[in-house]
């Protein structure tokens, strides 16, 4: 009786639609169940529906993609591509692109002191919030997003990814 209704029972459609894909796969970079969650913790509660990409490249092709989309001839940690700049459309999910360069990430967290998993984590909750439009360009914005960043990384477990910034 209990296996006839779990069969019959109806799911709701995940909220996320993840494609990931591993341009490189450098030693240590986090898998896929690592990536999802992350962006999951991340999409806040207005979000119905999302639909996104998160790429991890090597550093030849986050330069093309910088250099491209932002003017900047060097590669990055992470990019952003919302469809809707941010912006809701009502009654279309939320769409949009994360692309992780795996060598500056490891670089990074080197450098920072911090593990590639807690820095991995901290890029897709920063982009997941960029793609539902939060921005750090103005000082106000910067610190609201920092302060939602900063929960919601040390809700999955990691140090608060700007307490080396802090005074």
């Amino acid at each position: 009786m209990k296996i006839a209704k779990k069969r019959t029972r109806k799911h709701a459609p995940d909220r996320l639609q993840l494609v990931i894909e591993y341009v490189v796969r450098p030693q240590g970079t986090p898998d896929e169940s690592a990536l999802r969650r992350w962006a999951m913790a991340a999409l806040l509660q207005d979000v119905r529906q999302a639909e996104l990409g998160l790429r991890i490249v090597d550093e030849e092709e986050g330069r093309e993609l910088n250099r491209e989309y932002r003017g900047k001839d060097y590669a990055t940690n992470v990019l952003t591509f919302a469809l809707s700049e941010g912006e809701p459309v009502p009654g279309l999910p939320l769409f949009g692109d994360i692309v992780l360069t795996a060598p500056v990430v490891e670089r990074e967290a080197a450098e920072q002191g911090k593990s590639l998993d807690a820095h991995y984590a901290h890029l897709v909750v920063h982009s997941m919030l960029h793609l539902q439009g939060f921005d750090h360009i103005e000082e106000e914005q910067a610190e609201d997003m920092e302060a939602l960043e900063t929960v919601i990384v040390m809700r999955l477990g990691f140090a608060d990814p700007y307490g080396e910034e802090r005074p």
